[in-house]
């Protein structure tokens, strides 16, 4: 489920489960928050770790949470945002190697590294205005400091799907690249000077992201959950037809 080894100073964190693309539930959401957790606890030790490389197993970076594996109840939730938080917040630099579809879920995840190297024939896509979902503050204000509020507009509003090239123009891809590009990138990071790197991550984190919402904005993110759109999208999917929203 979660492959971990080492590289030298770099650790990589592969989530394999090739049935699903990659996509989280709650216990993978666990397993990789722990060994996320594992590797930067080494940090500081005799052999330590100055970097983590995330990537997916096969063709599929990740392909957002697991619809079949209960992810509308708050167990998921949970482990999802704990899973995101620490990654954010672990001392060394995250690089996450895009080499598939990041979908959702696998959005946010690529999202909460420091760094992104996408492989050519990777897209990004977030269509929760499809599925009638909300999505937590932070995933919208942290793509809106990633890429800038009109482009991050762009992504959640039209659900399309946004490739490499592309992500590299709005600043959601750092490099273009496989694997191989994103370890290499990865090694020489891990050369740096570790506090350095410790303090430009907090402060560049630092940032309004991670305020709790509004009252209201939790009000129309529950009302969206909540919703007779969302059970009609849910309807829609086992149906195999659109969903016709009716806003409430």
């Amino acid at each position: 489920m979660i492959q971990t080894r080492r590289d030298g100073a770099v650790a990589v964190v592969t989530i394999d489960r090739h049935p699903t693309r990659n996509a989280l539930d709650a216990e993978v959401c666990t397993a990789l928050r722990e060994a996320v957790e594992a590797a930067g606890a080494l940090a500081e030790s005799e052999d330590p770790v100055r970097a983590i490389v995330l990537t997916g197993a096969g063709t599929a970076f990740c392909a957002g949470a697991d619809l079949s594996g209960g992810v509308y109840n708050t167990e998921f939730y949970d482990a999802h945002a704990a899973m995101l938080r620490t990654i954010e917040s672990v001392p060394v630099p995250v690089v996450a190697a895009v080499n598939g579809p990041a979908v959702g879920a696998g959005v946010q995840l690529a999202l909460a590294a420091d760094l992104r190297v996408v492989a050519p024939g990777a897209v990004f896509a977030v269509p929760v205005v499809k599925v009638g979902l909300a999505l937590d503050n932070w995933t919208i204000k942290r793509l809106a400091n990633v890429v800038g509020g009109g482009h991050a507009r762009t992504v959640l509003m039209t659900a399309r799907p946004v490739g490499a090239e592309e992500a590299a123009r709005i600043g959601l891809a750092n490099e273009i690249g496989d694997l191989e590009a994103a370890m290499e990138l990865a090694a020489e990071v891990a050369g740096f000077a570790p506090l350095t790197l410790q303090h430009i991550k907090t402060v560049i984190n630092d940032d309004d992201a991670r305020l709790l919402p509004r009252d209201e904005h939790t009000a129309l993110q529950q009302r969206a959950w909540q919703s007779e759109d969302m059970a009609e999208a849910r309807a829609a999917r086992v149906e195999k037809r659109p969903p016709v929203f009716r806003g409430r």
